[in-house]
């Protein structure tokens, strides 16, 4: 239902009332003026009242059919985060229950945080977040309304902002809004997104669909007509939905395909809503004799769910003139849950109580378990990783059904079963035939796994699994293994240094000088100050010195002297380690960080600090351990007009057609760049491919470029080599 163009407190009171008849009147008005109160004379970017926000969040809720208490909670969530009021005088106004709800939405400032980064805090944040909702989803799906009405007032931001947002939207709450089977918001979330970071492919795109749907619009009426006949001579009972699906998974598949909009033909859909399962498989039937089915397109939904509860009947058949059209058959029920997933599964009537054993409430519990202790990002990588649409259905030998994300391995099913089984895993018999580690699992696969006691995780595992828990499981052994490797090492160098002066491990272990060398570092253990050895953050002469009480008044620990600092070449972009100017830092050479994007160091034994885009494979996979990370900056003045150029190698995927290498080479040098190498291929009548190193000063150069090579005409693709890329769902 669309929301009024100016939301008042009546228009959600009205909402409320159609499905909550008995509503709790008093709560939300309550709830209204307080807000009301608290929020007087406080704007949005947009100038408009900052009432009007809170009040869009509620309407959302209550579109969703949610309680009083959540629609309530949807008035407030701002309240502590941006007034003077306490968690104290919010209980005594609206109750324990309502101020859970809001204390769980509020973030954690950064003078309450105890993290030095953005990135940690922003990762405590979503665990407190997905933590609460564990207990009461009405938490997650009143952030989801936020962040909804967030993204529809977008465009009030500076450009950078509108992108960051977008991007986190895109990676954490559509997913999540996925994964709970809100498939409204995940879908209006998705194209709101993809509007800020594709704008221009966004606005190509809209035009085309437009272009085709207006063409198709009688081929369209005609099939409709076809499908209500069909169940009206069946005596189905049921509706028939025309939709053009949205505009951001029609770009993912124009992108997998490696095609323009013209020759997908699949953009159009049809939704028929019965009212029973058997009318469902009926009507399938009667389509596939209307029309013949796609090979391989056929998915039953309603036998097998999804994780989310999803069900439903989809087919691809073959209709008039050629052209392929989708079909889902679902019932009311489903529908509804299809539409407003775990918010339409059940009803707040008692305490807010909440399926325990329901299957989106255990993928929180899950993720949270598998997380637990690991790094902040570690814990948002895992997240992203894990809010993957699962779409492949394996069994065990006694038939259990377990289901996986697309690509998921052997591996993956091995640390499904259990973790040791997982760790030990050498391969596995797939429907009788025995295969490697790395196999892709298939729809229907029965799957046996074989083990071994020698075997054991290595960092190559990391590229191998696909999941979420088998990705956790496989980082937390390597840690381990390599803490555990440092401290040995640490040891062992400490030790050395200790015997040169008289000492000895077992006379400085414990001793007053340990103690006060632990509490002057921030090390809970003397294993803590053995591992920053072995990882090369300490010297252990300078460590063996302080212990043995020779060390000169007032010196640090450092690194070891082959780390010491060296002057930076005059091309290289400045870099800084936080709080400390005695560290080298050179980019490193896997993913050439540019300046103004987003970056992570590293301390490498005898070269110093390593500095990775922050979207460096090699970070996502974890190659290197996180005792290891140290937080870096680009120094004032590193992005500038003056600032030395980088080569970055760009791929590109295009159409052929004539005069295309000299449009391309216009656009690079219109925005003062330089082709350094260029190497085309292309085949007859097919797509063509570009390899192309290009000189730039920074993020927003390299931006610039980009955008402007993606509006040549008959380029499908460009992308930077080696830029970190997620699957996509």
């Amino acid at each position: 239902m669309n929301a009024p163009a100016k939301v008042r407190i009546e228009d959600i009171l009205d909402r409320v009332e159609r499905y909550r008849p008995d509503m709790d009147e008093v709560l939300l008005r309550h709830a209204y003026v307080f807000a009301a109160n608290r929020h007087q004379g406080q704007v949005r970017r947009s100038g408009e009242a900052y009432l009007i926000h809170p009040l869009s969040v509620a309407w959302i809720l209550a579109d969703m059919e949610l309680d009083e208490v959540a629609i309530a909670a949807g008035l407030l969530h701002d309240i502590l985060e941006d007034t003077e009021t306490s968690p104290e005088e919010m209980e005594l106004e609206f109750g324990p229950v309502v101020t859970r709800l809001v204390v769980a939405l509020t973030k954690l400032s950064s003078f309450e945080s105890k993290y030095e980064s953005r990135e940690a805090t922003e990762a405590e944040n979503f665990r407190r977040l997905l933590l609460a909702s564990t207990d009461d989803v009405r938490v997650i799906l009143v952030k989801l309304a936020d962040r909804l009405h967030n993204m529809r007032t977008l465009g009030f931001l500076r450009p950078e902002r509108q992108v960051a947002i977008a991007r986190e939207t895109l990676d954490i709450y559509a997913p999540i809004a996925n994964r709970l089977g809100i498939g409204s918001i995940k879908a209006e979330l998705e194209d709101l997104c993809f509007r800020y970071l594709h704008p221009q492919d966004a606005e190509r795109l809209e035009k085309a669909i437009g272009q085709r749907s207006q063409a198709a619009e009688k081929w369209f009426g005609d099939l409709k007509v076809t499908l209500d006949g069909i169940l009206e001579k069946a005596g189905i009972a049921g509706t028939v939905e025309g939709r053009i699906k949205h505009l951001y998974s029609i770009w993912q598949k124009l992108k997998r395909q490696g095609v323009e909009v013209e020759s997908v033909f699949d953009f159009l859909a049809f939704r028929i809503i019965v009212s029973s399962v058997a009318d469902c498989y009926a009507a399938m039937g009667l389509i596939h004799q209307q029309w013949p089915p796609v090979p391989g397109r056929i998915k039953d939904y309603i036998a097998i769910p999804k994780p989310n509860a999803y069900q439903s009947l989809h087919t691809t058949v073959i209709g008039p003139e050629g052209h392929p059209f989708e079909i889902q058959i679902r019932t009311e029920d489903m529908h509804a849950i299809a539409e407003h997933g775990i918010a339409a599964h059940w009803s707040y009537k008692e305490r807010g109580s909440q399926p325990a054993d329901d299957s989106r409430i255990a993928w929180l519990r899950g993720l949270l378990d598998t997380t637990q202790g690991s790094s902040p990002r570690e814990f948002l990588d895992s997240l992203k990783v894990d809010l993957y649409p699962e779409e492949v259905y394996c069994f065990t030998p006694r038939g259990d059904v377990f289901s996986f994300p697309r690509g998921a391995t052997v591996l993956d099913f091995a640390y499904r079963i259990h973790t040791d089984v997982g760790h030990h895993c050498v391969g596995a018999t797939v429907n009788g035939r025995w295969v490697p580690l790395k196999t892709e699992l298939n729809n229907g696969d029965i799957v046996e796994v074989s083990t071994s006691n020698q075997q054991k995780p290595h960092h190559d595992w990391l590229d191998i699994a696909a999941s979420g828990r088998a990705r956790s499981k496989i980082r937390a052994w390597l840690k381990r293994e390599e803490k555990d490797r440092a401290e040995e090492v640490g040891r062992k160098l400490l030790e050395k240094e200790l015997r040169r002066l008289g000492k000895s491990w077992k006379r400085v272990a414990g001793c007053k000088e340990m103690e006060e060398l632990l509490k002057a570092r921030g090390m809970a253990s003397e294993e803590t100050l053995l591992a920053a050895i072995g990882f090369g953050r300490l010297a252990a002469p300078a460590v063996a010195e302080e212990l043995a009480g020779t060390a000169e008044a007032g010196r640090e620990p450092a690194l070891p002297a082959s780390v010491a600092p060296i002057a930076f070449r005059k091309e290289a972009p400045v870099l800084e380690v936080t709080g400390d100017s005695d560290f080298l830092v050179y980019r490193a050479k896997c993913c050439n960080p540019l300046p103004g994007e987003e970056i992570v160091g590293y301390v490498t034994r005898g070269k110093g600090v390593a500095v990775h885009s922050r979207s460096c494979p090699n970070v996502q996979k974890l190659l290197y351990h996180p005792e290891r990370e140290i937080e870096v900056r680009w120094a004032d003045g590193a992005v500038s007009e003056r600032s030395p150029k980088i080569r970055i190698e760009l791929d590109m995927r295009f159409r052929d057609r004539a005069g295309l290498l000299a449009a391309i080479s216009q656009v690079v040098a219109r925005e003062g760049s330089n082709i350094l190498s260029c190497n085309l291929h292309t085949a007859d009548g097919a797509l063509g491919t570009v390899t192309m190193t290009v000189e730039v000063r920074d993020k927003d150069h390299l931006n610039r470029i980009m955008d402007k090579l993606r509006g040549v005409e008959g380029m499908v693709d460009v992308e930077r080599r080696g830029a970190f890329r997620r699957v996509a769902p």
